[in-house]
């Protein structure tokens, strides 16, 4: 029997067009163990606890990632980061740390001071906890030891307290017949007690005198504390390092110069912005660390091995403009020791 030619084609393009269809499935079946093993692939979230806001936080955020990235994490590409900013309002901390932890976050990063980890600590005995912190670790029972950490935390131990005497000498330095030294801190902050022995142990081996201690954790404490600075002008100021006190930077820094009053800070975020001087820890170079050791511990690394870093880098910054306003010529001594000098 003959086929009609047409007929013969319509069944060649009907063979054809199922050949093509079976491949087609064929390769749909192959793909889709491949797609649906990258889709289950989880994206590592890291928890990021702070007692302030993402405003006051911009070089310490960029040297984070900077750490993060170091380890081979790139945030929204292969990792992500919830971000929980207390506001300087320490008594949500607890509950943004237990939020982290409902989540859950693979890790958690606190900066801030001691209340944050302290929440963080609270909340997870099992959820990695890197840390920067101002204090020993070991003396206030984060961790076993500094080489050997031990549970479920690790991180940064950058020096505030500690150098409490060195900002003194150098605010003296600066300010000629410096006698009477005022001391702004927050009661809040856990740091406050040893703070104000530092503080104080400094002033008497220095012939210094402290006739107030000023007490702020709000806007408008602030502003009172400067009222009676006022009333009561001291020859200089020394402002306690402090996350609130951070976030309020530009209140701070613009009350020191309205007042004419000399004032020590702990960070170059003050100097940059007019403050006479700051003197403390490199804190960037700490958050790159604790940036570096998440996404350590993101690879399998666990905090219990990771030795507990002590910062080694500290800034002194001078703001050359505000000390010509205040008529205070800067040592030549001060500005070849300053890490840098603002004009």
């Amino acid at each position: 029997m003959t086929t009609h030619p047409l007929s013969a084609l319509r069944m060649l393009l009907s063979r054809h067009t199922r050949r093509r269809e079976f491949i087609t499935l064929l390769g749909s079946a192959v793909a889709w163990p491949l797609a649906a093993h990258a889709q289950q692939a989880p994206v590592p979230v890291i928890g990021f606890l702070d007692t302030r806001s993402p405003d006051a936080m911009g070089d310490r955020l960029r040297a984070f990632r900077q750490g993060l990235k170091e380890a081979g994490f790139v945030e929204d590409e292969n990792v992500k980061i919830v971000y929980r900013w207390a506001e300087g309002n320490y008594d949500q901390l607890p509950a943004l740390a237990a939020d982290l932890v409902r989540r859950p976050v693979t890790v958690i990063a606190s900066g801030g001071g001691i209340p944050p980890v302290a929440a963080a600590k609270a909340a997870t005995t099992t959820i990695p906890i890197v840390f920067a912190i101002p204090q020993d670790p070991v003396g206030i029972g984060l961790v076993a030891s500094l080489a050997r950490p031990g549970g479920n935390l690790t991180g940064v131990n950058f020096f505030t307290t500690e150098l409490a005497a060195k900002r003194l000498e150098l605010l003296r330095g600066l300010v000629p017949g410096l006698a009477r030294v005022a001391v702004l801190v927050n009661p809040a902050n856990p740091n406050t007690e040893p703070t104000l022995k530092d503080v104080e142990t400094a002033a008497r081996s220095m012939g210094l005198q402290v006739p107030m201690i000023l007490n702020a954790s709000s806007r408008q404490d602030i502003d009172a504390a400067f009222a009676k600075l006022v009333r009561e002008p001291p020859d200089g100021l020394f402002i306690a390092g402090d996350s609130f006190f951070i976030s309020r930077r530009m209140q701070l820094t613009s009350l020191t110069l309205r007042h004419a009053i000399p004032a020590a800070f702990s960070q170059r975020e003050y100097a940059e912005i007019g403050a006479l001087m700051s003197y403390g820890a490199h804190i960037s170079d700490a958050y790159r660390q604790v940036g570096l050791y998440a996404g350590r511990i993101l690879k399998g690394a666990k905090p219990a091995d990771l030795p507990v870093v002590q910062s080694s880098k500290f800034e002194f910054v001078i703001n050359a403009h505000t000390a010509r306003m205040f008529g205070l010529t800067v040592p030549q001594t001060l500005l070849v020791a300053a890490d840098e000098v603002v004009e």
